[in-house]
């Protein structure tokens, strides 16, 4: 998996590009147009750089930047005009392609929304981040489950978003869903860059799935992201990963047959799968049982460490934020299901 970064191309595989864009400043209506037209410019870039790219993806806060503004007049909607400038762009480069914008909520506050829109420009996947970065991001939490769609030459694609990927939890539910290749986009910054790789490794040999990661890039003055996209195999080893050059994309080859052929034929660490049936030589089809304490009490809502009450940050105070009154409304179906 890999193809030489993506410039050689197998039957089976496909070309994703992950693109380390320059983190951007956007405080106003005029700069978040001019935003959206920078990412246009980059899905170009992307198609004439790799000809035989099949999917070009943008970090989270691509068009927003790092401010964390919740202003309504920079918010977006699924029908403004900047998600309909990249479905045109999709549609002009004859591309896949991987969005975020920060969401209107007319219920609350916006969601952090990404978005994966196909070569006819027709959106196929619809996600709200599922755990913001807490205490910093006031984003409300998403509440359309994790999407599994079929890409490009069949591949099966998940996404999350940055802190997304800190629980293990989401890597499996995408795995549990049939994903092949777990997309993460991100802001992080410096700080994050330990945990941003081995967490990257372990989503991916976990759970015998590739994994695409992407972070902002440089500096908009204030805050200074990292880059370093990377590619894992579904063994957890990086097969391509970029640096801290702003508006370099990093490709590589995927290939959706090997993870099929490991996860149908893989007997040690085939780990997805033996969680539910542990032990399967002593007994027969193995333990099929649900032995973790902290499942249970999630879905009988009595989750509760140990240490729950020497736990100091519960709110957005430390932040600045005042302390939310809403309780989380629930679910809501996906428009796309």
């Amino acid at each position: 998996m890999n193809g030489l970064s993506g410039l050689n191309k197998s039957p089976s595989g496909v070309v994703v590009g992950l693109v380390q864009l320059q983190l951007p400043l956007v405080e106003t209506v005029e700069q978040l147009s001019n935003q959206t037209a920078k990412i246009v410019s980059m899905v170009k870039k992307a198609r004439n750089s790799y000809p035989q790219m099949d999917m070009v993806v943008f970090p989270e806060y691509a068009l927003h930047g790092l401010s964390m503004s919740t202003a309504d007049q920079l918010m977006v909607s699924l029908d403004g005009p900047e998600v309909q400038a990249f479905k045109r762009a999709c549609i002009d480069q004859r591309i896949w392609g991987c969005f975020s914008i920060m969401e209107k909520n007319p219920n609350g506050n916006p969601y952090n929304t990404g978005l994966i829109i196909d070569d006819k420009g027709e959106l196929k996947l619809y996600y709200r981040k599922f755990h913001p970065w807490i205490p910093v991001e006031a984003w409300e939490p998403g509440n359309m489950g994790i999407p599994v769609i079929t890409g490009p030459k069949g591949l099966k694609i998940g996404l999350i978003i940055c802190h997304d990927g800190m629980f293990p939890e989401m890597a499996r539910e995408c795995a549990y869903k049939g994903a092949e290749l777990m997309i993460r986009t991100a802001g992080y910054t410096a700080p994050i860059r330990h945990s941003w790789k081995i967490t990257n490794q372990a989503n991916a040999f976990q759970n015998l799935m590739a994994t695409a990661s992407v972070c902002l890039c440089g500096s908009d003055g204030t805050f200074d992201s990292m880059g370093e996209a990377m590619f894992c195999d579904h063994e957890g080893n990086i097969v391509s990963m970029g640096g801290g050059r702003v508006d370099e994309i990093i490709c590589s080859e995927v290939r959706g047959d090997l993870i099929r052929e490991a996860r149908a034929h893989w007997s040690v660490e085939n780990n997805i799968y033996q969680l539910y049936h542990r032990g399967y030589v002593a007994v027969k089809g193995g333990a099929q049982d649900c032995p973790y304490t902290f499942m249970q009490d999630m879905v009988s809502g009595n989750y509760k460490l140990p240490w729950d009450d020497n736990i100091v940050h519960r709110d957005g105070a430390s932040c600045g934020f005042d302390k939310p009154t809403r309780e989380f409304i629930g679910n809501e179906k996906n428009l796309l299901e």
